[in-house]
Protein backbone atom coordinates (compact mmCIF):
# COMPACT_ATOMS: atom_id res chain seq x y z
CA UNK A 1 0.00 0.00 0.00
CA UNK A 2 1.14 3.64 -0.68
CA UNK A 3 1.09 6.37 1.75
CA UNK A 4 1.30 10.46 0.60
CA UNK A 5 2.69 12.67 3.57
CA UNK A 6 3.68 16.66 2.47
CA UNK A 7 5.51 19.22 4.38
CA UNK A 8 7.60 22.63 3.97
CA UNK A 9 11.28 22.88 4.46
CA UNK A 10 11.76 26.48 6.32
CA UNK A 11 13.83 27.61 3.08
CA UNK A 12 10.08 27.22 0.57
CA UNK A 13 11.03 23.48 -0.70
CA UNK A 14 7.81 21.62 -0.89
CA UNK A 15 8.23 17.96 -0.72
CA UNK A 16 5.50 15.30 -1.39
CA UNK A 17 6.13 11.81 -1.08
CA UNK A 18 4.43 8.80 -1.30
CA UNK A 19 5.55 5.53 0.36
CA UNK A 20 4.75 2.02 -1.52
CA UNK A 21 5.97 -0.87 -0.33
CA UNK A 22 5.33 -2.55 -3.20
CA UNK A 23 8.67 -2.13 -4.93
CA UNK A 24 12.11 -2.04 -4.19
CA UNK A 25 12.85 1.10 -5.85
CA UNK A 26 12.32 4.55 -5.36
CA UNK A 27 12.06 7.77 -7.50
CA UNK A 28 13.02 11.21 -7.19
CA UNK A 29 11.35 14.42 -8.90
CA UNK A 30 12.54 18.32 -8.74
CA UNK A 31 10.35 20.14 -10.72
CA UNK A 32 11.36 23.88 -11.08
CA UNK A 33 8.96 26.57 -11.57
CA UNK A 34 10.92 27.76 -14.81
CA UNK A 35 10.46 27.55 -18.76
CA UNK A 36 10.90 29.17 -21.30
CA UNK A 37 8.22 31.51 -20.39
CA UNK A 38 10.17 33.47 -18.70
CA UNK A 39 12.90 33.76 -21.47
CA UNK A 40 12.81 37.10 -23.69
CA UNK A 41 12.35 37.26 -27.15
CA UNK A 42 16.38 38.72 -27.75
CA UNK A 43 17.76 35.07 -25.96
CA UNK A 44 15.59 32.26 -26.23
CA UNK A 45 16.11 28.87 -25.81
CA UNK A 46 17.81 29.54 -22.14
CA UNK A 47 15.52 27.25 -20.07
CA UNK A 48 16.37 24.33 -22.16
CA UNK A 49 19.79 24.61 -22.14
CA UNK A 50 20.12 25.19 -18.22
CA UNK A 51 19.10 21.54 -18.27
CA UNK A 52 22.05 20.30 -20.09
CA UNK A 53 23.57 22.80 -17.71
CA UNK A 54 22.59 21.32 -14.79
CA UNK A 55 24.32 17.99 -15.71
CA UNK A 56 27.65 19.28 -15.97
CA UNK A 57 28.91 19.46 -12.63
CA UNK A 58 28.25 21.35 -9.47
CA UNK A 59 30.22 22.50 -6.16
CA UNK A 60 30.92 18.96 -4.46
CA UNK A 61 29.33 16.49 -7.17
CA UNK A 62 31.59 16.74 -10.46
CA UNK A 63 30.34 13.79 -12.25
CA UNK A 64 26.56 14.09 -11.46
CA UNK A 65 25.66 11.06 -13.89
CA UNK A 66 28.38 8.93 -12.88
CA UNK A 67 27.53 9.61 -9.43
CA UNK A 68 23.40 8.27 -9.98
CA UNK A 69 25.27 5.26 -11.88
CA UNK A 70 27.17 3.78 -9.31
CA UNK A 71 24.59 4.06 -7.13
CA UNK A 72 22.37 1.75 -9.50
CA UNK A 73 20.61 4.83 -10.61
CA UNK A 74 19.23 6.43 -14.05
CA UNK A 75 18.00 9.72 -14.71
CA UNK A 76 16.66 11.87 -17.18
CA UNK A 77 15.49 15.49 -17.66
CA UNK A 78 13.19 17.75 -19.67
CA UNK A 79 12.07 21.53 -20.29
CA UNK A 80 8.33 22.45 -21.30
CA UNK A 81 7.73 26.53 -22.09
CA UNK A 82 6.22 26.33 -18.17
CA UNK A 83 8.65 24.03 -15.93
CA UNK A 84 11.94 22.28 -15.47
CA UNK A 85 12.13 18.59 -14.60
CA UNK A 86 15.04 16.54 -13.19
CA UNK A 87 14.32 12.86 -12.04
CA UNK A 88 16.18 9.67 -11.09
CA UNK A 89 15.08 6.15 -10.60
CA UNK A 90 17.32 3.89 -8.51
CA UNK A 91 16.99 0.75 -5.31
CA UNK A 92 15.26 2.77 -2.48
CA UNK A 93 18.28 1.90 -0.40
CA UNK A 94 20.50 4.24 -2.60
CA UNK A 95 17.75 7.04 -2.41
CA UNK A 96 20.70 9.67 -0.01
CA UNK A 97 22.82 9.45 -3.66
CA UNK A 98 20.20 11.05 -5.46
CA UNK A 99 19.22 13.78 -2.66
CA UNK A 100 22.78 14.45 -2.37
CA UNK A 101 23.07 15.62 -6.41
CA UNK A 102 20.45 16.90 -6.63
CA UNK A 103 20.83 18.95 -3.27
CA UNK A 104 24.21 20.08 -4.60
CA UNK A 105 23.01 21.31 -8.24
CA UNK A 106 20.22 23.22 -6.53
CA UNK A 107 23.05 24.69 -4.17
CA UNK A 108 25.48 26.03 -6.80
CA UNK A 109 26.91 25.05 -10.23
CA UNK A 110 29.86 24.34 -10.65
CA UNK A 111 29.58 27.43 -13.51
CA UNK A 112 32.79 25.87 -15.62
CA UNK A 113 33.31 27.77 -18.95
CA UNK A 114 34.22 24.34 -20.49
CA UNK A 115 30.99 23.31 -19.45
CA UNK A 116 28.94 25.89 -21.07
CA UNK A 117 31.00 25.87 -24.07
CA UNK A 118 30.46 21.89 -24.21
CA UNK A 119 26.22 22.04 -23.45
CA UNK A 120 26.08 24.72 -26.02
CA UNK A 121 27.56 23.20 -28.89
CA UNK A 122 25.24 20.68 -28.00
CA UNK A 123 22.22 22.04 -27.68
CA UNK A 124 23.04 24.15 -31.09
CA UNK A 125 23.63 20.87 -32.45
CA UNK A 126 20.00 19.60 -31.18
CA UNK A 127 18.49 22.44 -32.64
CA UNK A 128 20.44 21.74 -35.92
CA UNK A 129 19.04 18.35 -36.02
CA UNK A 130 15.26 18.69 -35.06
CA UNK A 131 14.25 21.58 -36.60
CA UNK A 132 16.47 22.52 -39.40
CA UNK A 133 17.74 19.27 -40.87
CA UNK A 134 14.60 17.42 -39.47
CA UNK A 135 11.15 17.30 -42.05
CA UNK A 136 8.36 19.08 -40.51
CA UNK A 137 11.19 20.57 -38.18
CA UNK A 138 10.35 24.10 -37.81
CA UNK A 139 6.54 23.48 -37.71
CA UNK A 140 6.54 24.34 -34.30
CA UNK A 141 8.28 27.96 -35.41
CA UNK A 142 5.53 28.74 -37.41
CA UNK A 143 2.53 27.45 -36.02
CA UNK A 144 3.59 29.42 -32.79
CA UNK A 145 4.53 32.68 -34.60
CA UNK A 146 1.15 32.57 -36.19
CA UNK A 147 -1.18 32.20 -33.20
CA UNK A 148 0.79 34.25 -30.33
CA UNK A 149 1.28 37.63 -30.39
CA UNK A 150 5.42 38.60 -30.87
CA UNK A 151 5.42 39.63 -27.02
CA UNK A 152 4.35 36.28 -25.72
CA UNK A 153 7.23 33.87 -24.95
CA UNK A 154 4.65 31.14 -26.06
CA UNK A 155 5.40 32.67 -29.95
CA UNK A 156 8.68 30.35 -29.74
CA UNK A 157 9.16 26.73 -29.00
CA UNK A 158 11.14 25.07 -26.06
CA UNK A 159 14.58 25.15 -28.01
CA UNK A 160 14.30 28.84 -28.78
CA UNK A 161 13.65 30.66 -32.13
CA UNK A 162 18.02 30.33 -33.38
CA UNK A 163 21.18 28.70 -32.62
CA UNK A 164 22.55 32.22 -32.60
CA UNK A 165 20.67 33.18 -29.08
CA UNK A 166 22.66 30.07 -27.22
CA UNK A 167 25.50 30.80 -29.37
CA UNK A 168 26.44 34.12 -27.66
CA UNK A 169 24.59 33.09 -23.71
CA UNK A 170 27.74 34.37 -21.62
CA UNK A 171 28.72 33.11 -17.98
CA UNK A 172 27.27 36.22 -16.41
CA UNK A 173 23.84 34.98 -18.08
CA UNK A 174 24.15 31.33 -16.43
CA UNK A 175 24.66 32.73 -13.27
CA UNK A 176 21.83 35.58 -13.28
CA UNK A 177 19.74 32.73 -14.76
CA UNK A 178 20.37 29.65 -12.05
CA UNK A 179 20.30 32.31 -9.17
CA UNK A 180 16.96 34.13 -10.65
CA UNK A 181 15.57 30.87 -10.84
CA UNK A 182 16.55 28.05 -9.28
CA UNK A 183 15.91 28.26 -5.72
CA UNK A 184 14.17 26.10 -3.00
CA UNK A 185 11.54 28.90 -2.62
CA UNK A 186 10.68 27.90 -6.51
CA UNK A 187 10.91 24.14 -6.80
CA UNK A 188 9.10 21.33 -5.56
CA UNK A 189 10.96 17.63 -4.70
CA UNK A 190 8.57 14.38 -4.69
CA UNK A 191 9.98 11.37 -4.23
CA UNK A 192 7.66 8.05 -4.60
CA UNK A 193 8.77 4.01 -3.61
CA UNK A 194 10.07 2.15 -0.88
CA UNK A 195 11.22 4.60 1.15
CA UNK A 196 9.82 5.22 5.24
CA UNK A 197 8.38 8.67 5.44
CA UNK A 198 10.39 9.29 8.32
CA UNK A 199 13.90 8.47 6.42
CA UNK A 200 12.80 10.23 3.37
CA UNK A 201 12.25 13.52 5.55
CA UNK A 202 15.36 13.44 7.64
CA UNK A 203 17.24 12.61 4.59
CA UNK A 204 15.62 15.96 3.20
CA UNK A 205 16.12 18.33 5.71
CA UNK A 206 19.77 16.75 6.17
CA UNK A 207 20.69 17.98 2.49
CA UNK A 208 17.77 20.81 1.30
CA UNK A 209 17.41 22.21 4.56
CA UNK A 210 20.60 25.05 4.56
CA UNK A 211 20.21 25.88 0.78
CA UNK A 212 19.50 29.91 1.12
CA UNK A 213 16.06 31.28 0.13
CA UNK A 214 16.79 32.80 -2.75
CA UNK A 215 14.61 35.93 -4.71
CA UNK A 216 13.15 34.58 -7.35
CA UNK A 217 12.51 37.00 -11.06
CA UNK A 218 9.12 37.95 -11.40
CA UNK A 219 7.42 36.36 -14.51
CA UNK A 220 5.94 39.55 -16.11
CA UNK A 221 3.44 37.94 -18.89
CA UNK A 222 2.19 40.40 -21.69
CA UNK A 223 -1.73 41.22 -21.58
CA UNK A 224 -1.93 40.31 -25.14
CA UNK A 225 -1.75 36.36 -25.62
CA UNK A 226 -2.43 35.71 -29.07
CA UNK A 227 -2.14 37.87 -32.10
CA UNK A 228 -4.12 40.24 -34.01
CA UNK A 229 -4.91 39.36 -37.55
CA UNK A 230 -6.70 41.68 -40.14
CA UNK A 231 -7.58 39.33 -42.40
CA UNK A 232 -8.36 35.28 -43.07
CA UNK A 233 -5.52 35.35 -45.30
CA UNK A 234 -3.33 35.82 -42.35
CA UNK A 235 -4.31 33.19 -41.04
CA UNK A 236 -2.88 30.66 -43.56
CA UNK A 237 0.70 29.83 -43.95
CA UNK A 238 2.27 28.00 -46.46
CA UNK A 239 5.70 26.98 -46.78
CA UNK A 240 7.90 24.59 -49.23
CA UNK A 241 10.33 22.64 -47.49
CA UNK A 242 12.36 19.17 -47.60
CA UNK A 243 9.17 16.82 -46.58
CA UNK A 244 7.97 13.79 -48.08
CA UNK A 245 4.68 14.93 -48.30
CA UNK A 246 2.13 17.52 -47.74
CA UNK A 247 1.35 18.40 -44.20
CA UNK A 248 -1.73 20.10 -43.06
CA UNK A 249 -2.08 22.05 -39.61
CA UNK A 250 -5.37 23.36 -38.23
CA UNK A 251 -5.49 25.54 -34.41
CA UNK A 252 -7.46 26.90 -32.53
CA UNK A 253 -6.53 29.16 -28.84
CA UNK A 254 -7.77 26.73 -25.83
CA UNK A 255 -7.66 27.69 -21.86
CA UNK A 256 -4.96 27.06 -19.92
CA UNK A 257 -4.42 24.72 -17.33
CA UNK A 258 -7.27 23.64 -15.18
CA UNK A 259 -9.04 26.40 -16.33
CA UNK A 260 -12.43 26.24 -17.76
CA UNK A 261 -12.82 24.15 -20.99
CA UNK A 262 -9.33 22.87 -20.69
CA UNK A 263 -10.14 19.38 -19.74
CA UNK A 264 -13.01 18.96 -22.15
CA UNK A 265 -10.44 20.14 -24.47
CA UNK A 266 -8.05 17.26 -23.87
CA UNK A 267 -11.40 15.17 -24.50
CA UNK A 268 -11.96 16.52 -27.66
CA UNK A 269 -8.77 15.32 -29.01
CA UNK A 270 -9.47 12.03 -27.30
CA UNK A 271 -12.75 11.39 -29.31
CA UNK A 272 -11.24 12.69 -32.04
CA UNK A 273 -8.03 10.59 -32.24
CA UNK A 274 -7.07 8.50 -29.51
CA UNK A 275 -7.35 4.74 -30.60
CA UNK A 276 -8.48 3.20 -33.75
CA UNK A 277 -12.21 3.64 -32.81
CA UNK A 278 -11.73 7.20 -32.59
CA UNK A 279 -13.50 9.48 -35.17
CA UNK A 280 -11.03 10.61 -37.70
CA UNK A 281 -9.36 6.78 -37.89
CA UNK A 282 -12.91 5.48 -38.46
CA UNK A 283 -14.96 8.00 -40.42
CA UNK A 284 -11.40 9.98 -42.39
CA UNK A 285 -8.58 7.78 -42.67
CA UNK A 286 -10.98 4.16 -42.96
CA UNK A 287 -13.05 6.08 -45.69
CA UNK A 288 -10.23 7.90 -47.78
CA UNK A 289 -7.45 5.51 -47.95
CA UNK A 290 -5.80 7.34 -50.71
CA UNK A 291 -6.34 10.60 -49.30
CA UNK A 292 -4.85 10.70 -46.11
CA UNK A 293 -2.12 8.47 -44.35
CA UNK A 294 -2.15 9.77 -41.01
CA UNK A 295 -4.74 12.08 -38.84
CA UNK A 296 -4.15 13.13 -35.36
CA UNK A 297 -5.70 15.79 -32.84
CA UNK A 298 -3.73 16.93 -29.66
CA UNK A 299 -3.52 20.21 -27.44
CA UNK A 300 -0.76 22.02 -26.42
CA UNK A 301 -1.52 22.09 -22.83
CA UNK A 302 0.19 25.00 -20.77
CA UNK A 303 -0.42 26.67 -17.70
CA UNK A 304 -1.84 29.93 -19.65
CA UNK A 305 -3.79 29.74 -22.87
CA UNK A 306 -2.59 27.03 -24.90
CA UNK A 307 -3.82 25.29 -28.21
CA UNK A 308 -5.76 22.71 -29.58
CA UNK A 309 -4.24 20.96 -33.39
CA UNK A 310 -5.37 18.56 -35.93
CA UNK A 311 -3.09 17.79 -38.59
CA UNK A 312 -2.52 14.92 -41.64
CA UNK A 313 -0.25 14.16 -44.23
CA UNK A 314 -2.01 14.20 -47.64
CA UNK A 315 -1.09 11.33 -49.92
CA UNK A 316 -1.75 13.47 -53.31
CA UNK A 317 0.35 16.82 -53.93
CA UNK A 318 -2.40 19.41 -55.44
CA UNK A 319 -4.00 21.38 -53.36
CA UNK A 320 -7.68 20.32 -53.81
CA UNK A 321 -6.67 16.92 -52.28
CA UNK A 322 -5.10 19.62 -49.14
CA UNK A 323 -8.45 21.47 -49.23
CA UNK A 324 -10.63 18.46 -48.98
CA UNK A 325 -9.07 17.22 -46.30
CA UNK A 326 -9.03 20.30 -44.42
CA UNK A 327 -12.78 19.24 -44.99
CA UNK A 328 -12.85 16.10 -43.54
CA UNK A 329 -11.08 17.22 -40.77
CA UNK A 330 -13.24 20.33 -40.00
CA UNK A 331 -16.27 18.09 -40.40
CA UNK A 332 -15.12 16.15 -37.55
CA UNK A 333 -14.47 18.71 -35.30
CA UNK A 334 -17.29 20.65 -36.13
CA UNK A 335 -19.51 17.47 -35.14
CA UNK A 336 -18.83 17.89 -31.76
CA UNK A 337 -20.48 20.88 -31.23
CA UNK A 338 -23.65 18.94 -30.78
CA UNK A 339 -23.82 17.24 -27.54
CA UNK A 340 -26.53 14.94 -29.30
CA UNK A 341 -23.74 13.33 -31.48
CA UNK A 342 -21.53 12.48 -28.45
CA UNK A 343 -22.99 9.09 -27.31
CA UNK A 344 -22.18 8.05 -23.36
CA UNK A 345 -20.31 5.04 -24.68
CA UNK A 346 -18.09 7.35 -26.42
CA UNK A 347 -17.29 9.99 -23.64
CA UNK A 348 -17.26 6.90 -21.68
CA UNK A 349 -14.43 5.00 -23.59
CA UNK A 350 -11.83 8.28 -23.90
CA UNK A 351 -12.68 8.75 -20.25
CA UNK A 352 -11.55 4.91 -19.19
CA UNK A 353 -8.17 5.30 -21.63
CA UNK A 354 -7.14 7.73 -19.12
CA UNK A 355 -8.03 5.56 -15.83
CA UNK A 356 -6.09 2.77 -17.54
CA UNK A 357 -3.24 5.11 -17.85
CA UNK A 358 -3.78 6.53 -14.53
CA UNK A 359 -3.92 3.38 -12.56
CA UNK A 360 -0.66 1.76 -14.20
CA UNK A 361 1.33 5.25 -13.71
CA UNK A 362 0.53 4.19 -9.83
CA UNK A 363 2.86 1.16 -10.25
CA UNK A 364 5.69 3.09 -11.31
CA UNK A 365 7.79 4.64 -8.87
CA UNK A 366 9.18 7.63 -11.66
CA UNK A 367 5.86 8.50 -12.95
CA UNK A 368 4.11 8.75 -9.49
CA UNK A 369 6.71 10.81 -8.84
CA UNK A 370 6.47 13.16 -11.82
CA UNK A 371 2.71 12.94 -10.82
CA UNK A 372 3.11 13.82 -7.31
CA UNK A 373 5.54 16.73 -8.32
CA UNK A 374 3.50 18.07 -10.64
CA UNK A 375 0.26 18.11 -8.60
CA UNK A 376 1.75 19.62 -5.93
CA UNK A 377 3.35 22.32 -8.13
CA UNK A 378 -0.37 23.29 -9.34
CA UNK A 379 -1.95 23.44 -5.92
CA UNK A 380 -3.66 20.33 -6.16
CA UNK A 381 -4.73 16.83 -4.75
CA UNK A 382 -2.90 14.01 -7.65
CA UNK A 383 -6.42 12.91 -8.04
CA UNK A 384 -7.72 16.11 -8.90
CA UNK A 385 -7.20 15.28 -12.72
CA UNK A 386 -9.16 12.55 -12.82
CA UNK A 387 -11.89 13.97 -10.78
CA UNK A 388 -12.38 16.80 -13.19
CA UNK A 389 -12.42 13.96 -16.46
CA UNK A 390 -14.80 12.04 -14.75
CA UNK A 391 -17.13 15.06 -13.75
CA UNK A 392 -17.23 15.98 -17.92
CA UNK A 393 -20.56 15.47 -19.80
CA UNK A 394 -21.47 15.58 -23.73
CA UNK A 395 -22.93 18.56 -22.96
CA UNK A 396 -19.45 20.37 -21.55
CA UNK A 397 -17.80 18.74 -24.46
CA UNK A 398 -19.87 20.40 -27.11
CA UNK A 399 -19.89 23.78 -25.43
CA UNK A 400 -16.31 23.68 -25.48
CA UNK A 401 -16.20 22.12 -29.48
CA UNK A 402 -18.39 25.17 -29.75
CA UNK A 403 -16.41 27.41 -28.18
CA UNK A 404 -13.11 26.69 -30.03
CA UNK A 405 -14.23 25.80 -33.12
CA UNK A 406 -16.72 28.22 -34.10
CA UNK A 407 -16.40 30.88 -31.37
CA UNK A 408 -12.44 31.77 -32.30
CA UNK A 409 -9.93 32.11 -35.09
CA UNK A 410 -8.47 29.05 -36.95
CA UNK A 411 -4.38 29.03 -37.72
CA UNK A 412 -3.77 26.52 -40.80
CA UNK A 413 -0.23 25.73 -41.68
CA UNK A 414 0.44 24.16 -45.01
CA UNK A 415 4.16 22.64 -45.65
CA UNK A 416 4.35 21.37 -49.26
CA UNK A 417 7.27 19.17 -50.79
CA UNK A 418 9.94 21.67 -52.61
CA UNK A 419 9.84 21.04 -56.05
Amino acid sequence: MSKTVRFTLDNGLRVVHSYDTRTAMAAVDVMYDVGSRDESRELTGMAHLFEHLMFGGSAHEPDFNGALERAGGVNNAWTSPDYTNFYELMPAQNIETALRAESDRMLALSFNPQVLEVQRSVVVEEFKETVLNRPYGRVMHELRDMLYSPAHPYSWPVIGLEPAHIERVTDADVRSWFYSHYAPNNAVLSCAGNVEPERLRSLVEKWFGDIPRRDVAPRRMPAEVFRRHDSADSLTRTVHDAVPQPLLLMAWPMAGYAQPGYTEADIITDLLSAGRAARLHRNVMARYPDLLCDAEASIMGSEHEGMLMMDCRIIPYDDESIMRARDCLLAEALALTDPASISSRELERAVRRFEARYAAEEMSPLSMARRLAAAEMHCESPESELARRRAVTADDVARTARSIFTGSEMATLIVKPRD
